[in-house]
């Protein structure tokens, strides 16, 4: 039954980097932000494959970061 919620978990974590990747690559983010904003995504990313928890974490202060900057969904 845990390992059914870590998938679960793992799919909505999916669909939350893939969204915050969508708005990093914004043509209205300037070129250093965006950057800086792609190797902090693919550190939680890479955070993902050990941790679960720990990226979801992660990526919550980025997304609040992404809100921050006035960066839009797409």
């Amino acid at each position: 039954m845990e390992r059914d919620g870590q998938l679960q978990l793992y799919g909505v974590l999916a669909t939350r980097l893939k969204q915050a990747h969508a708005r990093v690559a914004n043509p209205e983010v300037p070129d250093e932000t965006r950057r800086e904003l792609t190797r902090r995504l693919l550190a939680v990313t890479a955070a993902a494959k050990h941790d679960l928890a720990d990226a979801a974490r992660r990526l919550d202060v980025l997304t609040a970061e992404l809100d921050d900057l006035g960066i839009p969904d797409r």
